[in-house]
């Protein structure tokens, strides 16, 4: 069955309550389809319009005190995500 996406195709996003607080229906863990972290912001966006902005800078890149995570490795916007995978996005913390 060429083409054909099942659910072990899914992708797991997980998102920091800081981020899931400024989205009124998000959640915090989200399945999904996305080959890329490009492709998995271009559906959060899609699901709550303005996370992209949160998430991205303008030149786009991921913000610099935001981390995403793909199986335990830092990933950037053109990282592949492969089916199955557990993402993890993260919220840099500073203090003094």
């Amino acid at each position: 069955m060429t083409g054909v996406k099942t659910a072990a195709d899914a992708i797991v996003v997980r998102l920091p309550a800081i981020l899931v607080d400024l989205f009124p229906g998000s959640r915090r863990s989200v399945e999904m389809r996305a080959s890329s972290v490009r492709e998995m912001v271009d559906e959060l966006e899609r699901l709550w319009p303005g996370m992209r902005d949160r998430i991205c800078d303008s030149t786009p890149a991921i913000r610099r005190h935001i981390n995403v995570f793909i199986d335990g490795n830092k990933a950037s916007l053109e990282t592949p995500v492969p089916p199955g995978a557990d993402v993890f996005v993260l919220t840099a913390i500073s203090g003094g």
